[in-house]
């Protein structure tokens, strides 16, 4: 089979004699003039035409969660809610028409929704009129189930668990229906309507093709399980993944040997297009539920409580694994949870056997001096700052509330990281924000809402460039995964490519919200063409 491409009719920044690409077997070997480019390839290659758009290496969201999109196959999206009223107006409308005792699965809300109540499911019996009803949080760490789905899962608020993970009750020591972190929800989300493997499978596949139409050419795919490994390479063996991707593998604080010895055996696993190598950890929740582990005590007195009930198991945990020749990405997202994170990381060795950094993910709030240990080490600071989108400029939101102006002025120092030195990489968190990396890009350069020049700028002297921040999603990207073929634009490189109608390091951040994106290459395959 032919796997030649020629790329013609584009621009590369600062490389004036460069008008077209040449590839073989999905590595780069020609990079100039249409003349050179045609020479490389026999005169059957898959042609693209760049239409005078500026070529980029190909970009990397490296913090997503596409097999998320299996549990959600069912799931109604409310992100367009954002009032008490108007939530529920929608969950009435949703619930009307439905069959007795069917379950009703939302994602997707918005912690605003419930500004200034409390998240009881109790309060939304009569709106889902009396059905089970079950509602995901948009970042995926808090749930809220009505008084009937909580019956039909067996919820008593009695409930104990091996990390910080809480039914919330009340003064009866009833459950609310408030349910915070992943071991609670998953007592009801367990209950749900199953989704099947071919439902499954399509939804991923289809949530990664969506990815390619944007410019995404590779994925880091956190939290994963054997079972969604597995779908990975299913999609890898059979119509080829559409993307280069390396998925996590999840360890939680409960689990025995027998589940350390099972991830263990799957650490290099892998096919054509994907790998494994990367243990996923928690060392926090979030801000807005006073799970975020913080040095002092949130706005409502909360944040002190490691994600861990032994601390101390954690960084056994990062030295066994580490020895074991993994790479780490450690959910941290409070200041103390970022110092924890980086004691154990400088205790067991910052890099995996392959060379690729320990990372830490989200930073919402850091100290300058973890800043600087970060960037001493080496460790990749993992940042997502299009998360700025639910934060209100009066500091009403309950991030901001929290955490106080103190520190919620020290949130997501994305231009700090990379003045320190230390190696920044970016990416979405999907389906906790947008997928779109043109959106990612114009939120960590804009500091505000992309195409609405009056919407308030958070941190203005934390802006990056547009280099920065497509260097963000590219080299550095590239780098964090351990990889020195992809991210760059060289000849025996891997040719992983997007195409802009303009470049995206230079026009502005509005633009680049909506610029388009002409054409995608993986492996030297073309997979979105406009």
């Amino acid at each position: 089979m032919n796997r030649d491409l020629l790329v013609t009719g584009i621009r590369v920044p600062g490389r004036p004699g460069v008008t077209a690409l040449a590839a073989r077997d999905g590595v780069i070997v020609a990079l100039g003039s249409g003349k050179d480019a045609r020479r490389e390839v026999a005169a059957s290659a898959r042609h693209l035409d760049g239409r005078g758009g500026t070529l980029t290496p190909g970009l990397i969201d490296s913090h997503a969660h596409p097999h998320h999109a299996a549990g959600l196959a069912h799931a109604v999206d409310l992100g367009a809610v954002r009032s008490w009223d108007g939530f529920l107006a929608r969950l009435r409308e949703l619930a009307h028409g439905r069959a007795p005792d069917s379950w009703l699965h939302v994602w997707n809300l918005d912690y605003a929704i419930f500004a200034g109540r409390p998240i009881r499911g109790t309060d939304l019996a009569e709106a889902v009129h009396g059905l089970p009803f079950y509602g995901l949080f948009f970042d995926g760490h808090t749930a809220v189930a009505s008084p009937r789905a909580l019956q039909r899962a067996g919820v008593t608020g009695r409930e104990r668990f091996r990390d910080n993970s809480v039914v919330v009750v009340d003064e009866n020591d009833l459950p609310t229906g408030e349910l915070r972190e992943r071991s609670a929800f998953q007592l009801v989300a367990a209950h749900l309507p199953a989704v099947t493997p071919e439902q499954a499978r399509a939804a991923v596949l289809g949530t990664l093709r969506q990815m390619n139409a944007v410019g995404i050419t590779g994925v880091v795919s956190m939290d994963g399980t054997r079972s969604s490994l597995d779908v990975f390479d299913d999609i890898d063996a059979n119509e080829g993944l559409p993307v280069r991707l390396q998925s996590a593998l999840t360890h939680r604080p409960h689990f025995v040997p027998e589940e350390v010895a099972e991830i263990l055996a799957q650490r290099d696993r892998g096919g054509r297009r994907w790998r494994t190598g990367l243990i996923k950890l928690f060392h926090d929740g979030v801000i807005d539920t006073g799970t975020g582990w913080l040095y002092e005590p949130d706005t409502l007195g909360d944040g002190l409580a490691s994600f861990w009930p032994d601390p101390s198991r954690y960084r056994d945990v990062v030295s066994t694994y580490t020895r074991a020749g993994f790479q780490i990405a450690t959910h941290a997202i409070g200041d103390r949870a970022v110092g924890e994170t980086i004691d154990a990381y400088l205790a067991a060795g910052v890099r995996s056997a392959s060379g690729a950094p320990h990372r830490i993910e989200h930073l919402e709030t850091l100290t300058d001096t973890d800043l600087r240990r970060a960037a001493d080490a080496g460790i990749a600071v993992s940042m997502q700052p299009l998360h700025m989108q639910w934060r209100h400029e009066d500091h009403s939101d309950s991030w901001a509330h929290r955490l106080g102006r103190v520190r919620s002025a020290r949130g997501w120092r994305a231009a700090d990281v990379l003045r320190a030195g230390a190696q920044l990489v970016l990416g979405s968190d999907w389906p906790v924000a947008q997928f779109d990396p043109r959106i990612g890009m114009a939120w960590a350069v804009l500091r505000r809402e992309p195409g609405n020049p009056g919407a308030p700028v958070f941190e203005e002297h934390l802006r990056l460039t547009g280099e920065q921040a497509v260097h963000g999603y590219t080299r550095a990207a590239a780098q964090a995964m351990g990889s020195d073929r992809t991210g760059l634009l060289e000849i025996g490189a891997l040719a992983d490519l997007t195409v802009f109608a303009d470049d995206p390091a230079t026009v502005d951040g509005d633009t680049l919200a909506t610029l388009p994106v002409l054409g995608t290459v993986v492996d030297g395959e073309v997979v979105h063409e406009a």
